[in-house]
């Protein structure tokens, strides 16, 4: 058996095939070539490939520099590729999907569920996103090569109440001193002339491709298909209500006797210290779960406990999509269809606010608007034909979330894999003695 496993023609044999099943999966028979290169890494030795290591060292040993070298070389190859075709390390920023995921959540994002998306940009700086280290403006990628989007096989497809992370797709522009901030809301805020030429507040305005835009993580409420409709705090799913989750919350004002809320039983709650507001002596403002709406009003010393709930009549602006055609709101909104792969629609002046940015920026056309006719490419359209599939999402903590109410349909192209795992769980609130929520480690995502 040693003899056999140290044989170099099974090296090659095993090599060879896992290569070949790799390339395979990913269709494209270009790398095929790579065969030659293994064939002579075990069997005819001809090219020197690893440069950095001496051909025949003394007594057969390489030095301790070239050792950590080649352990350096190896773990960042080995690390690449697993987190660009299997798993991708992602941790919780925000409180948008608060209780269901909390901040400091470390997870493990599958890119098998969906199937790897293949890099737009391949040429980039290892184990970073869209930044260098220590900067917040030096690109960390060049775009010498842009590819197409092509994802390969998965497991299976995005379904309704997956928990998922995506590409912001608003973030195709940045304004990179407010990165943190939409763009396109900057302009309606703004004015466009005031943010492209105000650079101390702004700075620079840089265009991203789409797997280097900002990670996002929320649960898929709608999927292709689906006809959605938000009515007050409560959503429907083709005329039925979405499944309730247990971490899902809403902004709740709590009013007391005029005595306070004893920190610990907020603690106890895991509301967190940056979502306690005070109003008045009497009044707060919580984000809280159905359980722990019923945990408040048994307190002795609360009178009542209220949803925030804006009513129907009550149109903001900010809400996709940003027609007075469409006047809704943060708690209600639609019905709206999420577009569908081959799907055909009727384009009218009625619903361009709706499908102008899948037109014009998802799928690549040029979309003008004159005198009341639509033009795609430059020619009268009465209709059009989806490329992709679209995904609604959104956040489980509903009130707090800046999600697809505010920025409409994620395209199929956006999607980056499945969250299914939480390895560490950190607590900013916490001491360091008791940081780690040791609950919520080596569990599932739900």
């Amino acid at each position: 058996m040693k003899e056999t496993l140290t044989n170099k023609w099974f090296k090659f044999a095993v090599a060879a095939i896992l290569y070949l099943l790799w390339v395979i999966w990913i269709e494209n028979y270009w790398w095929l070539i790579g065969l030659g290169v293994i064939y002579d890494l075990y069997i005819s030795k001809k090219v020197h490939w690893a440069f950095w290591k001496k051909k025949n060292p003394p007594n057969g040993k390489q030095t301790k520099v070239v050792e950590w070298v080649d352990a350096i070389i190896f773990a960042v190859i080995a690390a690449t590729f697993i987190r660009m075709f299997f798993i991708e390390a992602y941790t919780i920023p925000t409180s948008s999907m608060e209780k269901s995921m909390l901040i400091g959540d470390y997870l493990f994002v599958s890119k098998t569920a969906y199937g790897p998306k293949l890099p737009n940009t391949p040429l980039s700086f290892p184990f970073v996103h869209h930044t260098m280290p220590f900067s917040t403006t030096q690109k960390s990628y060049v775009e010498w090569i842009k590819n197409p989007y092509k994802r390969i096989a998965g497991f299976g497809n995005v379904k309704n109440n997956d928990v998922v992370v995506f590409n912001f797709p608003e973030g195709d522009t940045v304004a990179l001193n407010v990165q943190t901030q939409s763009y396109y809301q900057l302009v309606r805020d703004y004015g466009r002339d005031r943010v492209w030429k105000e650079k101390e507040t702004f700075g620079d305005i840089v265009a991203r491709p789409v797997d280097k835009r900002e990670n996002y993580i929320k649960r898929c409420v709608g999927i292709a298909g689906d006809v959605l409709q938000y009515k007050n705090g409560q959503l429907y799913v083709n005329g039925k209500e979405q499944q309730h989750f247990p971490g899902m919350q809403y902004d709740n004002i709590v009013t007391t006797d005029g005595t306070g809320i004893n920190k610990h039983t907020l603690d106890q709650m895991k509301i967190s210290e940056a979502d306690r507001h005070m109003y008045s002596n009497t009044q707060y403002l919580f984000p809280m779960t159905q359980d722990n709406e019923q945990k408040m009003k048994a307190i002795k010393n609360v009178k009542s406990v209220q949803r925030t709930l804006i009513p129907a009549e009550n149109w903001d602006k900010n809400i996709f999509p940003f027609s007075d055609k469409y006047q809704w709101n943060v708690d209600n909104f639609g019905p709206i269809e999420i577009p569908k792969k081959g799907q055909t629609v009727q384009l009218t002046m009625d619903n361009i606010p709706v499908y102008q940015r899948i037109i014009d920026l998802y799928e690549d056309n040029e979309l003008k608007v004159k005198d009341s006719t639509i033009y795609i490419n430059g020619a009268v359209a009465t209709s059009y034909t989806f490329k992709m599939n679209y995904y609604w999402m959104m956040g489980d903590n509903r009130h707090n979330s800046a999600d697809s109410r505010y920025w409409g349909f994620v395209p199929e192209d956006h999607i980056v894999g499945k969250a299914v795992f939480i390895w560490l769980s950190m607590d900013k609130d916490q001491p360091f003695y008791n940081k780690v929520r040791w609950n919520r480690l080596f569990t599932f995502v739900r």
